[in-house]
């Protein structure tokens, strides 16, 4: 579905099942895998990628240089920068930083991603969280400039690892392991 008052260029790369609602703008080149949903006022720019499955909410700008993979949820108005010192009479164009957020991961309402950050899978940026540097998969990060607030599950759950690091998330039963600052969900045996 696209709404009337959306704007998708030709040369957009728009998968099966996606909803670009009103006033959206798709830019050539950009690629929305199957099943994106983009809210209203939504913007992506030539050489964005968002995978499939992916929900950006209303007022979201997705500038060059950020990749967005499967599962990805991005809170209304939540911003992507794409150039580390912006000036408006110096052309960066071929100085746009890469912002690439993994599979699964949450950006919650009004956060702010700075340019060259990569976040995690399944990790979960708090409302009005400024991301100045890597998130880890599993990490839940919130205030300004982000800081670690806990770990959390595929589901969003927060995670409470027991002494030799093993926590379960408490609505999917999922076994999590904690080791060296890293999570990892623990393998079907």
């Amino acid at each position: 579905m696209i709404h009337e008052t959306a704007n998708v260029e030709p040369g957009a790369q728009i998968g099966v099942g996606c909803n670009i609602w009103c006033f959206c703008h798709v830019r050539k080149g950009a690629v929305l895998q199957d099943g994106v949903s983009l809210g209203m006022g939504c913007y992506v720019a030539p050489s964005v990628l968002i995978g499939a499955r992916s929900r950006i909410q209303n007022h979201v700008s997705l500038f060059d240089g950020v990749i967005l993979e499967a599962d990805v949820f991005v809170g209304p108005s939540a911003v992507f920068t794409n150039i580390a010192r912006p000036r408006a009479f110096v052309s960066q164009k071929n100085d746009f930083r890469k912002t690439i957020v993994r599979q699964g991961a949450s950006v919650g309402a009004n956060a702010t991603v700075l340019p060259g950050v990569t976040i995690g899978a399944f990790a979960l940026i708090a409302a009005g969280a400024v991301v100045t540097r890597d998130v880890r998969a599993h990490e839940q990060v919130g205030g300004n400039p982000a800081r670690h607030m806990g770990w959390v599950s595929e589901r969003g759950e927060p995670l409470d690892f027991d002494p030799m690091g093993i926590a379960c998330c408490p609505t999917g039963g999922e076994t999590y392991l904690l080791g060296e600052g890293r999570v990892v969900r623990a393998k079907r045996v």
